[in-house]
């Protein structure tokens, strides 16, 4: 315990120091030094009640993950490394971060002709299904190439990448060539800066490619089936490839993307040899007092991983896009949607109406009003033959058609929220949403073990402007649904004194759990100081267990209770 704390301690000074250190320093003139940190430690306190007790815990009650990156330019140059320190991890980050070290650092040389870097870099192409790399600190994802990155501009509307590395897989060496080496090369074509003549065109258009390939070592794998091992040759060179295009036309715009991938079998698609196929468009048209989008995507065994063996989030190479909503409500985000590399089709629409002060339906203040649905199902999925079933080992697994949605719906989300000023000092935001989710397949559960949940949920989240310094928050919040946990009920009472200053105490009841000795209040009392840019949060109370998710991007969250203090800033 005392060398959790003096860890603890050493590191927060430390991250507190750096700022300072860096300014107090003389730097050469014309040279520039930037920087952030942030800090996030707990306590944990055994919890009886939610089955939270020291041996869960492993014994470790103090926890922290934090971060300090520090950026330096001078010219045409920069360069910058971030260090990391899990003393251990907080509870719902995987164990394999525990320790310290500077995973990230680069340098980087740009002008108006080449942009070059090496050290460890993010990058994407296009919308992301050929390549993303990118950090996610609340979710604990990190999957940065560490090795070279060229983009060369040759000409006025012509952008050409190529980048050639290794992903970061936690602490693990970089030599370590049991993940594959990422290959990629990518061009952007703005058609109207490329010929002077469509400079001023009201059709603009932007073409896009990119080919990316994972080499990993090995050609045979032993997989257990049937009670024996079975040989399977596997291709050591996976491409990934595709086009995208992107058309706006005044208030209308339409983007595109399609990729291709090649037979890649994997522990997440068991190790079957069908190619992958994704697809995403989104439709936009925006005027004022009005916004329309639609997106629609198609997912079939579109996993693509720097080692085939690893099934948790890490090593992705490709991104493939979220088209749900995010909702930032702690009912309404209860049950989020996770991507499904092996295969989903999906579509979403969202309108967005503003009616202007003074108007019959606006009134004397405005109000506006946003409707979204979306709604995901898996493939239609057909055996390949008569003596292969959906999904064998070794085959090529099934075979589906373009979109070809199957029956089964994985998620759906119909929801409306207002929004009404009444008067100068008060503002309201209301939501209802009717949220379909399917916990076996979202959840990766064995069919039948949770079934389907079907929930209603309404939001109302009431700001009172005391004075221009003061506002005071309320929200409730009504989750009602006769699966999984049952009926919940939320509410939050907030006070904001600006710049500040911040309180709340927030509570989340499960009073329809039908295990009577889970009728619990999840409660969390928080308070907040921001200073310019830094700022420092405390809060104590109790967590439930769950899922965060950004970007269809998903990790657990276990039931936790104790103190909690983030630390951020900048410089």
């Amino acid at each position: 315990m005392k060398s959790q704390i003096c860890y603890f301690l050493g590191a927060i000074s430390i991250l507190f120091l750096l700022p300072v250190t860096a300014r107090s320093q003389d730097v050469i003139k014309g040279s520039e030094v930037h920087g952030s940190m942030q800090a996030d430690a707990a306590y944990y306190l055994t919890d009886p009640k939610t089955g939270i007790t020291d041996s869960t815990l492993a014994g470790k009650l103090i926890r922290m993950n934090s971060f300090a990156e520090v950026n330096y330019s001078l010219g045409n140059f920069t360069a910058g490394m971030r260090f990391e320190a899990y003393l251990p991890p907080l509870t719902g980050y995987d164990a394999q971060y525990n320790g310290t070290g500077v995973p990230y650092w680069y340098v980087n040389y740009k002008n108006n002709f080449i942009d070059v870097t090496a050290g460890n870099f993010y990058e994407q192409f296009g919308y992301g299904m050929m390549l993303r790399t990118y950090q996610e600190w609340t979710l604990g994802f990190d999957n940065s190439l560490r090795g070279v990155r060229v983009k060369v501009m040759p000409v006025k509307g012509i952008t050409f990448k190529g980048v050639y590395g290794v992903q970061r897989y936690y602490w693990e060496p970089y030599k370590d060539y049991n993940r594959g080496i990422v290959k990629g090369f990518d061009a952007d074509f703005y058609l109207n800066d490329i010929f002077t003549s469509l400079n001023d065109a009201k059709v603009k258009l932007t073409l896009g490619g990119s080919f990316v390939s994972n080499y990993q070592q090995g050609t045979t794998k032993d997989i257990p089936y049937n009670g024996q091992m079975l040989a399977l040759k596997l291709p050591e060179n996976v491409s990934n490839y595709g086009g995208r295009f992107n058309l706006n036309i005044g208030d209308f715009n339409w983007f595109t993307e399609y990729a291709h991938k090649i037979n890649d079998p994997s522990s997440l698609n068991n190790y079957i040899y069908k190619d992958g196929d994704g697809l995403f468009t989104n439709i936009s048209f925006s005027k004022p007092g009005l916004g329309i989008s639609l997106m629609s995507k198609w997912i079939d065994n579109m996993s693509y991983k720097s080692d085939r063996s690893v099934s948790n989030n890490m090593l992705n190479i490709n991104y493939l896009p979220a088209i749900t909503k995010e909702h930032s409500y702690a009912l309404a985000s209860m049950y989020p949607y996770s991507t499904q590399p092996n295969g989903e089709v999906g579509l979403s629409g969202t309108v967005t109406l503003h009616f202007a002060k003074k108007s019959p339906l606006g009134g004397k203040t405005g109000l506006s009003v946003a409707a979204n649905f979306s709604q995901v199902n898996g493939l239609q999925k057909k055996q390949v033959n008569d003596t292969t079933f959906i999904g064998q080992i070794g085959t090529l697994g099934y075979k589906s058609g373009f979109y070809a949605a199957g029956d089964n719906v994985y998620y759906q989300d119909a929801n409306i929220e207002v929004t009404k000023k009444f008067g100068k000092k008060w503002k309201g935001i209301f939501t209802y949403l009717y949220q379909t989710y399917n916990k076996d397949v979202i959840e990766s559960h064995a069919p039948g073990d949770f079934g389907t949940v079907y929930s209603q949920i309404g939001i109302a989240d009431i700001a009172w402007n005391i004075t221009k310094k003061h506002t005071l928050r309320w929200e409730v919040q009504g989750l009602w649904t006769k699966q999984d946990k049952g009926n919940w009920v939320a509410g939050l009472v907030e006070l904001t004194i600006s710049p500040a200053w911040f309180v709340s105490v927030v509570d989340q009841y499960n009073y329809g759990n039908t295990d009577a000795t889970q009728r619990l209040n999840y409660y969390t009392v928080s308070a907040g100081y921001t200073n310019h840019s830094t700022r420092i949060a405390l809060s104590y109370g109790r967590q439930r267990e769950g899922i965060i998710c950004v970007g269809g991007v998903c990790r657990y969250v276990p039931a936790t209770n104790g103190l909690t203090l983030t630390i951020t800033g900048s410089f």
